[in-house]
């Protein structure tokens, strides 16, 4: 699609805070007002609009494309759109642990015991741990005590949160990024730390790398879309 329009500016919109194209309101794919709670989140995604050429790139507009989704498919049905990732409380990566090396073992340890502690302190829960990849129950109350701390967001960050789950295979993770107890940058590394291991251990591979940094782009536009939500 070739852009139509010269300037986009943040409005007033439906008691938050919407986008106009020269003076007309943006909406969604679904035809919803694209309105959003804050107005630090209205002027990052007129920035987006403002920097596209002339042709419109909707893989260059994250914060855009978060928000649609917040409105269109999270808010409908909140608790239907969070389920894939309410799952992760059955299965989150920080559980699991390397079966054979030790020293993954201890780098294991010490980045992700805090997050779990963390959790447990949080929540009043436990964790069970397993070492490799055979699948370790869960207390039921740990994942019903997860599952709410999720549940109780609101479809905007649900919408960021799903991105952060997936990208990390972690529901703690993106717990913790949405409720500040550790910063994005810190929770990449912990997600991101068997891979990073073993890129150190057997040497890195160009596609693979790529790869990861797609996946750090878009956890980092999620994180970024929680941040300007505010409080």
């Amino acid at each position: 699609m070739k852009r139509f329009w010269k300037q986009a500016e943040v409005i007033a919109e439906g008691g938050g805070w919407g986008i106009a194209l020269d003076g007309r309101p943006v909406r969604t794919p679904e035809r919803a007002p694209l309105a959003v709670p804050t107005k630090a989140l209205a002027e990052a995604i007129a920035a987006e609009w403002n920097a596209q050429g002339d042709t419109i790139d909707p893989a260059s507009m994250p914060l855009t494309g978060l928000a649609n989704a917040a409105i269109d498919l999270a808010s409908p049905d909140p608790v239907a759109f969070a389920e894939p990732i309410a799952a992760y409380a059955e299965s989150d990566l920080f559980c699991y642990r390397d079966d054979r090396d030790a020293a993954l073992q201890a780098e294991q340890a010490a980045a992700w015991n805090p997050l779990l502690d963390w959790a447990e302190a949080r929540h009043g829960v436990e964790f069970a741990l397993t070492q490799g990849v055979l699948p370790v129950d869960q207390p039921p109350a740990t994942i019903a005590a997860i599952r709410a701390a999720l549940l109780a967001h609101d479809p905007f960050r649900l919408a960021a949160l799903t991105p952060l789950v997936t990208i990390g295979g972690s529901l703690v993770a993106g717990l913790a990024l949405a409720e500040k107890a550790f910063t994005a940058d810190a929770l990449w590394d912990a997600v991101s730390l068997d891979e990073l291991y073993q890129e150190r251990r057997w040497g890195a591979d160009s596609e693979a790398q790529k790869a990861r940094a797609r996946r750090e782009a878009d956890w980092h536009h999620a994180a970024r879309f929680l941040s300007l939500l505010g409080d």
